[in-house]
């Protein structure tokens, strides 16, 4: 596996386009082939991912790819901060298609967390559930830090401003009776950045929402003995107080060549798009996404979470009509 995210992050350099935020939106309506069938052809699409290092610009430039190539699009992922940048991008009309953590959707499109007054909510409905994210709270093995409670005082990196980590940090920390403003010296990096910085000294744990492997992480424990946190005391609480997002899962010691397998908190990663966004072209995302899943998985192994069944459980919001259409025709929508 780290031979194998060594192989694909040239590749995934290459695929990745940056955009402005003022890209074209992907709403007009298509124009039909001879047969009827939608024309995407040049239509431009903005996917908006997450930072180096992490699962989701992995992923969402794998998918500009493959709808390029498949569909004539002229996608292109967009490199961000994350989940929540990402929804208000939707919301602000900035973005197409959106990958982003459920409990921040949630908040988006009710108007709750980051999205309360005076920021406004999003418009957004969901196209599938893709894979879930576990919580990594990553230490060196020699630090001396073996629960979440002997962070105090320590320098943490919570996850860039703007991201869904650092919702998850926050109300993780809060979890365990800890004051994430005060009882911690407060960094603010996304995953690569976070991993440089412990390998270097210059902070002593970080927290990270991804998928299995994230890049970062895996590419740090090639050359430095780290340790996982275990999580297990904070889902329930982080349920009763937030809503049920979450739920236990295990980093498997195999992943990073840790000591042993930890429980941490798990929670599930969205593709969504504004609600206006035209019905054929969800169509035809998802149809290409399913039909050619091994071209994800190529990119990123996360992309073997992605099933039909698995699809349409557990989000909680809405999901576009297009997509509902597109589960009716495979047979597994059942709501």
């Amino acid at each position: 596996m780290r031979n194998a995210i060594r192989f694909v992050t040239p590749l995934v350099a290459a695929l990745v386009v940056a955009v402005a935020c003022s890209a074209p939106r992907a709403g007009s309506t298509p124009t039909p082939s001879a047969t009827g069938t939608p024309n995407f052809t040049g239509k431009t699409l903005n996917i908006v991912t997450g930072g180096t290092g992490a699962v989701y610009i992995v992923y969402g430039a794998g998918l500009a790819d493959l709808l390029n190539r498949r569909l004539g699009t002229a996608a292109s992922a967009q490199s961000t901060t994350a989940s929540v940048d990402n929804m208000k991008l939707i919301r602000d009309g900035k973005a197409d298609v959106a990958f982003t953590l459920a409990d921040t959707a949630f908040d988006a499109v009710n108007g709750k967390g980051s999205f309360a007054s005076p920021e406004k909510p999003a418009d957004a409905k969901v196209l599938a559930v893709l894979y879930s994210n576990l919580t990594h709270l990553v230490v060196k093995e020699s630090g001396g830090i073996n629960t979440v409670t002997d962070l105090k005082g320590k320098r943490v990196s919570m996850g860039s401003a703007g991201s869904g980590t650092e919702i998850i940090a926050n109300r993780t920390l809060e979890a365990y009776g800890m004051d994430p403003a005060s009882d911690i010296s407060r960094e603010r990096l996304g995953a690569q950045d976070s991993a440089n910085a412990l390998r270097d000294g210059k902070i002593d744990a970080f927290f990270f929402s991804g998928g299995l492997p994230v890049p970062a992480v895996l590419d740090l424990a090639t050359g430095t003995k780290i340790k996982m946190l275990d999580l297990a005391d904070s889902i329930q609480k982080m349920s009763t107080k937030y809503g049920n997002f979450y739920f236990p899962i295990k980093i498997p010691k195999t992943t990073y060549n840790t000591a042993a397998d930890v429980t941490v908190s798990g929670v599930a990663n969205l593709l969504v798009v504004p609600s206006s966004f035209d019905p054929a072209l969800a169509q035809a995302i998802l149809a290409t996404m399913f039909d050619n899943k091994a071209d994800l998985v190529k990119v990123h192994a996360a992309a073997n979470d992605l099933t039909l069944e698995s699809a349409v459980i557990g989000s909680p919001i809405d999901y576009h009509q297009g997509a509902i259409d597109f589960y009716k025709s495979k047979g597994v929508w059942k709501k």
